[in-house]
């Protein structure tokens, strides 16, 4: 399954989508011009965009304020990349050079705070108070999340811990998609929060798919080297599960808590999880919470639009490990 899939009903209004991003730079810096259009041309799966429009035009949403919000989303997330290529040090992403390659810490916190400032703004036209809000502390998530991983360490080795950091990293914008979405659709309250249910097991779900890859892939595929969580001393979900098969490992203790590992000493812990149960495990994992966001989609009304929602889901869960 691709992408194409299931953005068949929304291909138009994504090029939209990307033509009004593009938009939010005109009149600006000519270099704001640049940067925004190498980071739109990178490409992306566009999920969170596609995810806005196919939960408003199922519910009956309006399409400009459903375009301009899909829009906001998808400025938001790609500042917060901005921003994360800077923290992390990341030279590329998906093979192309991040803005920090060339520009100066400054020149590139500065392009992301601009780019968070015009989301901000296409998130107010759509004229919905709760949506401003809720795009309003979605921000807040996720730089809290930012700072508590930073302040309090990478090696908290619990469930508790980790999806509480996924849900700021990821599945608060794919909320801020759905229950947005949802809201300018004007439906009862009820069918928002199942909108929301589905945005947030479902970001879930792909944080742990997309911690999986980052052991399963292949670091040409992942434009990083293979582990690189862990190699950062980031604990997730797949290490979880081979830590609970295997509590005694002394290396990832020594990772644990806060120690440096050599480096065949990191290539072998990150194999002994690679060819571990843990891989199908945590897969089990990020399954449980697409079967969640499906039963949440089931109560929503039956379009073309929840067909596609459906498989977008199973993508998710079903990329290549």
């Amino acid at each position: 399954m691709t992408t194409a899939t299931f953005t068949n009903l929304v291909q138009s209004d994504l090029r939209r989508v990307e033509d009004l991003m593009r938009a939010q730079a005109a009149g600006h810096h000519p270099d704001l011009i640049a940067a925004l259009e190498h980071l739109i041309s990178a490409g992306g799966k566009r999920l969170r965009p596609t995810l806005t429009l196919l939960v408003g035009k199922m519910l009956g949403a309006e399409d400009e304020p459903l375009i301009t919000l899909a829009a906001a989303v998808e400025l938001l997330h790609t500042a917060t990349l901005v921003h994360d290529d800077l923290i992390d040090g990341s030279l590329l992403r998906r093979g192309i050079p991040t803005l920090n390659a060339s520009w100066s810490p400054a020149a590139t916190v500065l392009t992301g705070d601009f780019m968070f400032a015009r989301s901000a703004d296409m998130a107010a036209q759509v004229g919905s108070i709760r949506v401003m809000r809720l795009f309003a502390g979605t921000l807040a998530i996720i730089v809290e999340g930012e700072l508590a991983q930073m302040f309090d360490g990478p090696g908290f080795a619990d469930r508790d811990a980790y999806y509480k950091r996924i849900y700021a990293k990821t599945a608060s914008m794919f909320i801020l998609a759905t229950e947005g979405a949802a809201a300018l659709a004007g439906v009862p309250e009820e069918m928002i929060q199942q909108a929301r249910c589905f945005g947030h097991d479902l970001g879930i779900a792909y944080q742990i798919v997309d911690d999986i890859l980052d052991f399963t892939g292949e670091q040409v595929k992942l434009g990083k080297p293979v582990g690189s969580d862990l190699r950062h001393g980031l604990i997730t979900m797949p290490t979880l599960c081979y830590l609970e098969a295997h509590p005694d490992d002394a290396d990832l203790q020594t990772v644990i808590a806060g120690g440096v590992l050599g480096n065949d000493a990191v290539e072998g812990l990150i194999e002994r999880i690679r060819s571990s149960d843990a891989i199908a495990v945590a897969a089990g994992e990020a399954r449980r919470f697409a079967r969640s966001a499906l039963d949440c989609l089931e109560r929503l009304p039956v379009s073309e639009e929840r067909m596609a929602l459906r498989e977008l889901a199973n993508y998710i869960v079903e990329r290549d490990f």
